[in-house]
């Protein structure tokens, strides 16, 4: 399949960057590793088993809305080159955690260490539409489920880089801590203090945002 075609398929509907991947294709991630080299995924395999985490983690990482097609492309289209490289010696999840670490680190590189993307995207909706059907969810629920993802990318925002990579792999993602040490180069210890602190400063800043919604509210 061409390469172009593939994308033309998936990236004019974006997967959200919330909720688990629909893909019925079986997830390689799982595959132990010596399976994984003897059955050499193709290119195809990976796209349809991983562009919705891969989409999930781009976002989740900070990159708005309106960017993140071009980030998810370039990371696959890296993935394109670099596949006859991939051993099998990790998991092909944690494969894509480094490619899109590496891509995400040009870009901030690229802009001179300013953010990902300077302007805040209002239409965290655009998520939403891919959450589901979304004729089947009225005005009201696709407001509520907007705000959620709004709020969650909000207190995001507020986590440091080195925790928030942890807090989104494990916490949102449920990758294994040991699977995260080995994309992340650090020793699994490191990967349970840093979720630790991340934990605790993203439940502080939810107990915030509550209390001052109440306090509005009242």
């Amino acid at each position: 399949m061409e390469l172009t075609s593939v994308f033309a398929a998936r990236l004019t509907t974006p997967p959200t960057a919330d909720v688990p991947s629909r893909s019925t294709t079986p997830p390689l991630a799982d595959v132990p590793s010596g399976e994984s080299a003897a059955r050499a995924p193709t290119f195809e395999d990976v796209y349809e088993a991983h562009v919705d985490f891969v989409w999930r983690m781009v976002c989740r990482l900070g990159v708005r809305t309106h960017a993140a097609e071009d980030v998810v492309q370039e990371v696959f289209l890296a993935v394109h080159r670099r596949l006859a490289e991939f051993e099998g010696r990790s998991s092909v999840k944690t494969w894509l955690v480094g490619i899109v670490r590496l891509i995400l680190l040009e870009r901030r590189r690229s802009m001179r260490n300013k953010a990902l993307d300077q302007i805040r995207a209002p239409d965290a909706a655009a998520d939403v539409d891919a959450i589901e059907d979304v004729r089947t969810q009225g005005p009201h629920e696709r407001a509520a489920r907007a705000e959620a993802v709004r709020l969650l990318h909000e207190l995001l925002d507020g986590l440091d880089e080195d925790k928030r990579e942890v807090f989104v792999l494990v916490e949102l993602e449920q990758m294994p801590a040991v699977e995260v040490a080995s994309a992340l180069g650090v020793n699994v210890n490191t990967v349970y203090s840093r979720l630790r602190l991340a934990r605790e400063k993203f439940n502080a800043a939810l107990a915030r945002h509550r209390a001052r919604d109440g306090w509005r509210s009242a």
